[in-house]
């Protein structure tokens, strides 16, 4: 929660200084130079940041808990607020992969183990038995965070195999998948088990929830497209395997098949990250440039970028 009150106070700052809120800036600054300190100190577990701490002061989400011994998303959120100390966070996210995701069944944890025998009281979420939706189960929502903190790291291999572990059509690719999972293949569901015998059987569907930040995560984070204002930003951070991808991108006066922008991305280095070169309507950009003006005159417009 620290991590997100400072991402919170970096969003809103601007907001309250065209108000002329001076108090409420100042309030939020002493709190932005003080927190990181203590998130770098007793937030700091040695191998990843701590979950928090129960009312006696014992840890949790530390490497000396016998149960939610890491949770994904204090190390996520240590990387997306941008204040976690680069080493740290980086450090954070391989633990996330290492102990966090589990590419054979294809799933990915919120943290582990699940609660179950622990003498402390962690509130509603032991409720769940262990390995069911929060309860250290995929609980698809939070994990998604881990896609755009992977993304922010230029680690798109990564990036890509976590979005391929969430997307549910790929497990609905078998008889044997279908069989597993039991639910559908086709929209977002909020959790999947994490616990024998139902290991990989999905929970909550239609989550909308989840079904956005996934949708933000695939647009935004890994093919990097930004809408903000009249203005389009593109960041790719992609798997360094693939060759190119294309964005058709409609808006306001486009109808039909009247296409806004075309947006192609080309990888032939075969790189993650770091755009070399961009046309827009066959005119050269500035070198690096990926932040074009989005027109509004109803024509075509084609934006080619080249990263290396």
């Amino acid at each position: 929660m620290t991590w997100f009150l400072l991402s919170a106070i970096a969003a809103f700052t601007p907001h309250a200084r065209a108000r002329s809120e001076t108090a409420r800036i100042e309030g939020w600054q002493q709190f932005a130079a003080t927190a990181p300190r203590a998130l770098e100190t007793t937030g700091w577990d040695g191998g990843w940041y701590r979950r928090g701490y129960y009312d006696d002061g014992s840890p949790l989400g530390s490497n000396a808990s016998s149960e939610c011994r890491i949770d994904a998303i204090a190390q996520s959120w240590s990387v997306i607020s941008g204040v976690g100390e680069p080493g740290h966070a980086a450090t954070a996210m391989d633990e996330v992969e290492s102990q966090l995701i589990r590419h054979d069944d294809k799933i990915a944890l919120l943290f582990t183990p699940p609660f179950d025998h622990s003498s402390h009281d962690p509130g509603y979420i032991k409720g769940y038995p262990p390995g069911i939706r929060e309860n250290g189960g995929q609980y698809t929502h939070g994990t998604i965070w881990s896609i755009f903190a992977f993304a922010a790291l230029s680690q798109g291999d990564r990036a890509g195999d976590l979005f391929a572990i969430l997307n549910p059509v790929h497990h609905g690719s078998t008889p044997s998948a279908v069989s597993r999972y039991q639910v559908e293949p086709y929209v977002v569901c909020a959790d999947v088990y994490s616990v024998a015998p139902h290991v990989g059987r999905g929970g909550w569907t239609w989550y909308t929830g989840s079904a956005g930040w996934l949708y933000r995560a695939g647009l935004e984070a890994i093919l990097g497209l930004h809408v903000r204002g009249n203005a389009i930003r593109l960041d790719p951070c992609i798997p360094k395997a693939w060759s190119r991808f294309e964005i058709t991108l409609r808006r306001r006066s486009a109808r039909n098949s009247a296409i806004h922008y075309e947006i192609a991305v080309e990888n032939p280095r075969h790189v993650s990250r770091g755009i070399v070169a961009a046309e827009l309507d066959g005119v050269r950009m500035a070198e690096g440039a990926a932040s074009i003006p989005l027109l509004d005159d109803g024509a075509i417009h084609r934006l080619r970028v080249e990263l290396g």
